[in-house]
């Protein structure tokens, strides 16, 4: 694979690089995956979402940059190389794009994923230097235990998160209330799953703007 062909605002060389650990599940974390210039266009970019909650990228407004990274997420260029971290196939199922601008005080619960998602991907869009206590992202070893943790991931800007959805693939966050921007994409089971969660995001969207609309 030419990883300089197709990569957009991804550095694709600090993905390759990264290592995946296995256990208890399989997944990977890259840092400076956007470099500081192009994450300084993305984020004047980004989209103006002002409600907490994740916001299907189809029904938002956004700028060129980040317009590029949507593009660089979407390409077959991404798609192959995580196939070949993971030893997994991607192509044929479909991708969800969802973005997040905004967290609140109850985001951040242990969860695994639903078994809709198939593999969970992360980049984070903040400053270069996450400075809060809370809004690290903790990979756990079991639902019960945020201290319980094989992994912590800072959302510092230009920071990258796979990992495959299994039973085991507990994660969650201690409780952070503001501004903590990504954008995720999962690759779904089936066109079924993918209709199931857009439309499940797209309702929740328009009662978040109606509230905020009626001051609610």
């Amino acid at each position: 694979m030419n990883l300089a062909v197709g990569t957009g605002l991804l550095d694709f060389e600090a993905l390759d690089r990264a290592a995946v650990a296995t256990t208890p599940f399989p997944y990977m974390v890259a840092e400076g995956v956007v470099h500081d210039r192009d994450l300084e266009m993305v984020r004047d970019d980004f989209p103006p979402i002002t409600q907490p909650g994740v916001f299907p990228v189809s029904g938002l407004r956004y700028g060129p940059a980040f317009e590029r990274l949507v593009e660089a997420i979407r390409s077959r260029d991404l798609e192959a190389l995580l196939e070949r971290k993971f030893g997994v196939t991607l192509a044929g199922k479909p991708l969800m794009v969802t973005v997040r601008g905004r967290a609140q005080r109850r985001d951040g619960r242990i969860h695994t994923d639903s078994k809709d998602k198939f593999l969970t991907c992360l980049l984070y869009l903040n400053d270069r230097h996450w400075m809060a206590e809370g809004g690290r992202l903790r990979l756990l070893r079991g639902p019960d235990d945020l201290d319980d943790m094989i992994a912590e991931v800072s959302p510092s800007g230009g920071t990258f998160l796979a990992f495959l959805r299994t039973d085991r693939s507990w994660h969650g966050h201690e409780i952070f209330e503001g501004e903590r921007r990504s954008i995720m994409f999962n690759w779904l089971v089936s066109e079924a799953a993918l209709t199931k969660n857009l439309a499940r995001h797209k309702l929740s969207a328009t009662v978040k703007r109606l509230v905020g609309h009626h001051g609610g």
